[in-house]
């Protein structure tokens, strides 16, 4: 699989991030840009904001704005990164690329606020308790076989299943926490929350399935 760096682009320079260094948490990310006093801002802004930092931040960044109250279609314009980032991992790039026509959307910074305020307390309470533990994996293999997992979840995302995308973004979200941290307690529960994922989905589909049914005789 490749990528065409003509319509890509790395991380910039240092002097053209926020001004936050690498122990920064990704909640004192998002509320430094929640400061910002421009009209709106771009996902290039938000992810300059993070500056170097591994796959793992990347994952729970986009993995929370899929879980920000935006507009219809928004998953699918930040469900494209998930698919990417996790797509490199499995790859095993060493760093991220992203398509410089999705790094210029942007979103109201009042909107951006709003949604901000409701992220980030929850993005603070699994900041604390995210520590190495119990991780069960050597060197690069937890990227590939997390990288795995969240392209799956990437996936379906993007796909417009009623009530199927806030749980596959939140499992991607709390992969991410749990590669940055070498946690394998936050591993085991972001297969759990998966596993509940596609319950819920696959009860989706089943009821849809019945609803036709009775509906109009359609048969799954």
């Amino acid at each position: 699989m490749n990528f065409d760096t003509t319509e890509m682009e790395k991380m910039p320079p240092a002097d053209q991030r926020f001004d936050c260094n690498a122990s920064c948490r990704l909640s004192q990310i998002f509320t430094d840009l929640a400061g910002r006093t421009d009209a709106s801002i771009s996902i290039r802004q938000i992810r300059d904001a993070i500056g170097d930092r591994s796959f793992a931040a990347l994952l729970v960044l986009f993995a929370a704005l899929n879980l920000l109250p935006l507009p219809p279609g928004s998953t699918l314009l930040f469900g494209i990164p998930l698919i990417l980032i996790s797509a490199q991992m499995v790859l095993g790039h060493d760093t991220a690329w992203l398509p410089r026509r999705f790094l210029d959307k942007s979103i109201a910074i009042d909107r951006f606020r709003i949604s901000i305020a409701k992220i980030v307390p929850r993005l603070e309470w699994l900041e604390r308790m995210v520590r190495p533990r119990y991780w069960p994996f050597r060197g690069g293999q937890a990227d590939r076989i997390v990288g795995i997992l969240s392209l799956i979840l990437a996936i379906v995302v993007t796909l417009p299943i009623p009530l199927g995308n806030w749980l596959p973004a939140f499992a991607t979200g709390i992969f991410g926490l749990a590669l940055s941290e070498r946690d394998g307690v936050f591993l085991g529960i972001g297969v759990a929350v998966t596993v509940l994922a596609f319950a819920v989905i696959g009860l989706v589909f089943g009821t849809a399935g019945v609803v036709a049914n009775a509906a109009f005789g359609l048969h799954f």
